[in-house]
């Protein structure tokens, strides 16, 4: 029998569409100016916009400093956690007000989502704990996607036993994790480059087990004050639209006079010296990670450690790794390096999978490597050719709305210059072989990095 799609049913699909069609419309920017407009609220919220009127959607971010950084070491994952759990349910709002005055279970939080074709959702990074909200620009969903999202945000109810049924679950996956030599590489290094930093930090069955809702709900009261707040925009609103849809997203958060200031973190300890950790494990391949702590996002070679690392591992089949490692050698099929700046020294880590019998060779040659580039920096061609590719890749790097606010709260973050992304190419191309070399020497120190093999042939 024929059925006839219900109003609802027709309504999503059609939002859904509209949607998908300004995800591909977002394009354009990859070529257009980027103008950056800030402002800071009464509330203390500093707000970053960029008008993008050719497609009718809203994409925005909130970032707060409550990051696993400000975990206790003994509930490691409680920000990552906090951050997930406010969408299982709401309280009902005591006044009675807005379009959802209601209490809201998980369900019903979906169903309403799925009702305006839009989205939002919580999660917490190292440094920060982030909202993001996506919806069309119309103003009737609009309004009520924000009044949704700030009655999210503001009054979770942490129902006791979704917790308690998500932490059996993520333990459950985190012991899987574990018997995958992948996840222990990853968090073996992890321990041995951060020491007793909270970078170093992992959740555990164990440290899961120690988070009640009751610490759910103080880290919520203690991490939302409008003063902390970060706000990036893209999309199709003037200024003064988005200072209000601002306001009306932090309008229910804490409010008080001047903004405490937080506990300070500790800084990322240098290595003293090297560490060779070789892990028995029954696997087809050893993973190898080998690395040290690297530098803050705001080092002022930032650009010639991003160009840098593009040639010694972070450009894929043109880097010197995959060249002395896979095409010389055939040790690995592929072979890369990074760094991960945050507010604090974030990993440089070079990683490779190999044979078992081949691991010790396959390490000594990137360790050669490494060395040989923080002695000797770049050549002359290495340099012009990873300037070429990062100013041609440059568009990618906007090329839609998702990308461009990543961009924008990167901005906004970590209080880089308004013009930051105009720029880009500029700074990249100002790139000397003698700032790598120089850079590169200063942050890397390769007789003192620590090497972690998991599955090596004994």
């Amino acid at each position: 029998m024929f059925l006839m799609p219900s109003l609802s049913m027709t309504t999503r699909a059609l939002r859904r569409s509209a949607l998908v069609l300004a995800c591909w419309g977002a394009v354009g920017w990859a070529h257009a100016s980027l103008p950056i407009q800030h402002w800071t609220q009464p509330s203390g919220a500093r707000v970053f916009l960029v008008e993008s009127h050719a497609i009718p959607m809203v994409d925005v971010q909130i970032d707060i400093d409550a990051g696993s950084r400000r975990d206790p070491a003994a509930q490691a994952g409680l920000a990552s956690v906090m951050s997930g759990q406010m969408a299982n349910g709401t309280r009902a709002d005591p006044q009675g007000q807005g379009p959802y005055p209601q209490a809201l279970d998980e369900n019903q939080i979906g169903e309403a989502w799925a009702d305006l074709g839009a989205s939002f959702g919580g999660s917490a990074g190292g440094d920060r704990m982030s909202f993001g909200l996506r919806s069309l620009s119309y103003p009737d969903l609009l309004d009520k996607a924000v009044a949704l999202a700030a009655r999210q945000m503001a009054h979770p109810a942490f129902p006791e036993a979704m917790w308690l049924r998500d932490r059996e679950r993520t333990s459950a996956s985190i012991r899987e994790s574990l018997t995958k030599p992948g996840t222990v590489v990853q968090q073996r290094f992890a321990q041995a480059v951060y020491g007793a930093h909270p970078y170093g930090f992992r959740a555990t069955p164990e440290t899961l087990s120690r988070i009640g809702v009751q610490d759910l709900k103080n880290l919520h009261a203690q991490a939302l004050r409008a003063c902390r707040a970060t706000v990036s925009v893209v999309g199709a609103l003037t200024r003064a639209q988005a200072d209000a849809l601002v306001q009306r997203l932090l309008a229910q958060w804490p409010r008080e006079s001047g903004c405490p200031s937080l506990p300070p973190v500790p800084e990322v300890a240098p290595l003293a010296a090297p560490q060779n950790l070789n892990l028995p494990f029954d696997s087809a391949q050893a993973h190898v990670l080998i690395g040290q702590p690297g530098y803050k996002r705001t080092d002022p070679d930032f650009f010639a450690l991003l160009v840098g690392n593009h040639i010694l591992g972070g450009g894929g089949f043109v880097s010197r790794l995959t060249e002395q490692v896979r095409e010389k050698r055939g040790l690995s099929y592929s072979v890369y390096s990074g760094f991960a700046p945050g507010l604090h020294a974030g990993a440089f880590t070079v990683g490779l999978q190999t044979r078992p019998d081949q691991a010790t060779q396959a390490v000594a040659v990137a360790q050669e490597v490494v060395q040989d580039f923080v002695r000797q920096g770049p050549t002359e061609a290495e340099l012009q050719a990873a300037k070429s590719n990062l100013v041609g890749g440059f568009a990618l790097r906007i090329d839609s709305n998702r990308k461009l606010l990543d961009n924008v709260a990167n901005i906004a973050w970590n209080r880089l210059p308004l013009d930051y992304l105009s720029n880009w190419t500029r700074q990249i191309e100002r790139v000397s072989a003698a700032d790598i070399q120089r850079a590169m020497a200063r942050v890397l120190q390769p007789e003192r990095m620590v090497t972690v093999v998991v599955g090596a042939a004994p």
